[in-house]
């Protein structure tokens, strides 16, 4: 199975190539100029591999939460590559893409409560388990709001958890880590989503059946009072 990845909803702008388990990315982090780079990053992964759009079977995005600008540039991209390919899309969480990163580097965490910069003084938060797969379940459901706001939800029964914090809101709020630190064994606060990620989780929607029409892969905003474009499917 070979999955294309892209995400461009924060500074991050990556790709990757998941190829039958292995994972190949490529990213940078920039403050402006994702629509200039990633279609190039595409092409230069894709030829390193010695691959064509064809000998995918999927293309994966990071589906926000996250910027709007670069939610939809990721969506559109995707969209774009998928039909002209005649390839099925799969769009992947923006939060769980962190998460997802910090339960494959540290195997005794058992949940991650994910809060990415939202701007306007809010974070995208989330909690997720490690599920029996190993990959991060949504526990609960996303949500956007102030950090004040922000609590780490109570466990269930008597289960034992070990909880890492992840995400650059902890780094925008600091007092969002003075609030939460006793309840977490440690924050990563410098952690952003990316499309390595997006492609191991993207593979496991595909086995599962979750892959969609290019022309249904949707954005997530969260801000619902936002009014939203619609999103422009590239051909």
């Amino acid at each position: 199975m070979k999955i294309l990845a892209l995400d461009t909803a924060t500074e991050a702008c990556s790709v990757a190539l998941w190829n039958d388990g292995a994972v190949h990315v490529d990213a940078i982090e920039l403050a402006r100029g994702h629509a200039q780079r990633i279609l190039p990053m595409v092409d230069a992964l894709l030829a390193s591999h010695a691959l064509r759009l064809a000998d995918l079977d999927a293309i994966a995005a990071g589906r926000g939460p996250g910027g709007f600008t670069g939610v939809r540039l990721a969506i559109s991209v995707a969209q774009g590559l998928a039909l002209g390919a005649d390839l099925p899309a799969v769009g992947v969480s923006n939060l769980a893409a962190v998460a997802q990163a910090v339960l494959a580097r540290d195997t005794a965490t058992t949940h991650v409560l994910v809060c990415n910069d939202a701007r306007m003084k809010e974070v995208y938060t989330a909690l997720f388990r490690r599920d029996e797969t190993g990959l991060a379940a949504l526990e609960g459901r996303e949500r956007v709001m102030q950090p004040a706001s922000v609590e780490l939800p109570p466990s269930a029964g008597n289960a034992v958890r070990r909880v890492m914090g992840a995400g650059r809101g902890f780094r925008a709020y600091p007092h969002l880590v003075d609030r939460l630190r006793g309840e977490l064994v440690a924050i990563d606060d410098a952690i952003l989503p990316a499309a390595g990620e997006i492609a191991v989780l993207a593979a496991a929607a595909f086995r599962a059946g979750e892959a969609v029409a290019p022309e249904l892969l949707q954005p997530v905003y969260l801000r619902d009072e936002v009014a939203i474009p619609a999103v422009t499917v590239l051909q």
